[in-house]
């Protein structure tokens, strides 16, 4: 009997977006990282902050995704 195992909730896709559409954008001023889907119109859907490589793989797990999968 599992009493504390959670499933964890995987997040659809934005409308539009496949896995290769996935991109980082860095700031010129605090040298802040965001990844996310990157829109035809250029801006990031979904973006969260990247401080490092972990950020990275709980971004492309947080879709059901692999960091090979572009």
């Amino acid at each position: 009997m599992k009493l504390f195992h959670h499933r964890k909730q995987v997040l659809p896709l934005p409308p539009g977006c496949t896995p290769a559409d996935i991109a980082t954008s860095s700031s010129v001023c605090t040298g802040e990282t965001l990844i996310g889907f990157r829109l035809p119109s250029g801006e990031l859907a979904g973006a969260v902050l990247c401080r490092n490589e972990e950020d990275r793989r709980a971004f492309y797990r947080s879709y059901g995704l692999s960091p090979d999968d572009k």
